[in-house]
């Protein structure tokens, strides 16, 4: 397991955007700096995102999820790869799972995007921290600071814990669900909540048997959808075969006429104000917790007091201070 060491600074607003501005003229280690003044949490990341926020550009942000081993790094390299290579500068956010005992990370993908790196896209492995859903609080801050930097597109790729993935879509403009053969039957993936977040499907490893099987069973369950009025904009099925950089280029054209659609269609400021109202209520959800958390550690409840009772109390007393 890996811990991200402590960036141990003392930053006065002159320094911060001193930091700011260098990392905005290109300096890719400062911009790892604030990054993870951001990923630390606390007054400096709050002091972070105030100096990056009227600094964004509105990039690209998309969104790839997709259960545990479909090849989500892969696919995610080679298309920051191409990108890259484009004149682009792609920018990845790799959120792995932590550990919930010491909140270390093994941040792989790090190590398998290494030609991405090599091509120009800044990578960036973080670890959720045990937050739900998959994707970490410092998510929406992170992205901004890329943003500010003029990356653009920026890709996060989420951890894939199966069904309860659907944060992503909260927290991008583009959402892309990757599965292979043998994914599950169409009731497992509307179980997922898969279709309801998905913008486009990919079927990776492609080459395999039964590839042609699980992009048939996605366009069943798309036709149900529509004739049940569940999806607005039918999504696209791409195939790709991310080891052997197959479909790639399919897949970027597929993600430009979605963005585009996006827009024509004036949906994107829609989502826009979605990721804000999202990010608040996931800061909102953090200081509830830390309130509730210092409370309970302060608790010496009678045994004559049932637990609701308690909660009732407490929650009153939270929300009233």
């Amino acid at each position: 397991m890996y811990e991200r060491p402590r960036l141990v600074v003392d930053v006065d607003d002159n320094v911060l955007a001193q930091m700011v501005e260098t990392a905005r003229s290109g300096d890719r280690k400062n911009v790892g700096r604030l990054l993870t003044l951001v990923e630390q949490g606390g007054n400096l990341a709050d002091s972070v995102s105030a100096a990056t926020y009227h600094l964004t550009t509105g990039a690209h942000i998309i969104g790839i999820t997709g259960a545990p081993g479909s090849g989500k790094s892969t696919l995610t390299a080679g298309l920051a790869t191409d990108l890259a290579r484009m004149g682009k500068q792609p920018a990845v956010l790799a959120v792995d799972p932590s550990s919930p005992l010491t909140g270390g990370a093994i941040l792989g993908d790090r190590v398998r995007m290494e030609a991405a790196s090599v091509a120009g896209a800044f990578i960036r492995s973080m670890a959720t921290r045990g937050h739900a859903g998959g994707l970490a609080l410092a998510v929406p801050g992170m992205v901004r600071v890329l943003d500010a930097c003029s990356f653009d597109p920026i890709i996060v790729e989420t951890v894939g814990v199966g069904q309860v993935e659907v944060d992503v879509a909260s927290a991008t403009d583009t959402v892309i669900v990757v599965v292979t053969a043998g994914w599950g039957d169409a009731v497992q993936a509307n179980k997922a909540g898969l279709l309801e977040i998905a913008d486009m499907f990919v079927v990776n490893k492609s080459d395999r048997p039964g590839a042609d099987d699980a992009r048939r069973d996605l366009e069943l369950m798309l036709d149900l959808s529509e004739v049940t009025g569940q999806t607005v904009i039918r999504p696209e099925i791409v195939m790709t075969t991310a080891t052997e950089n197959i479909g790639i280029e399919e897949l970027w054209l597929s993600i430009e006429k979605c963005y585009d659609h996006l827009i024509s269609e004036d949906r994107l400021t829609k989502r826009h104000e979605r990721r804000h109202r999202a990010e608040i209520r996931s800061h909102l959800e953090y200081l509830l917790t830390v309130s509730v958390e210092e409370k309970i550690a302060d608790l010496t409840p009678s045994l004559a007091e049932i637990p609701v009772v308690i909660a009732k109390r407490l929650a009153l007393e939270i929300l009233t201070r």
